[in-house]
């Protein structure tokens, strides 16, 4: 891909993001884990949500 910054601004470009604070390693994102935390979360509301209209009513 081609850029269309000029040739000096697109070292300037490249020298900032090869700066430490830009090479940051992750962890893989894990889709299961993303999964089981919503369905707890939507889970546990829900039960939440039945207590209260039972305490309620």
């Amino acid at each position: 891909m081609t850029s269309r910054l000029n040739p000096d601004d697109q070292e300037h470009v490249e020298e900032y993001l090869q700066l430490s604070q830009h090479q940051v390693e992750r962890k893989p994102f894990r889709p299961w884990l993303l999964l089981g935390v919503v369905l707890l979360v939507v889970i546990g509301l829900g039960l939440l949500s039945r207590l209260l209209s039972y305490l309620t009513l």
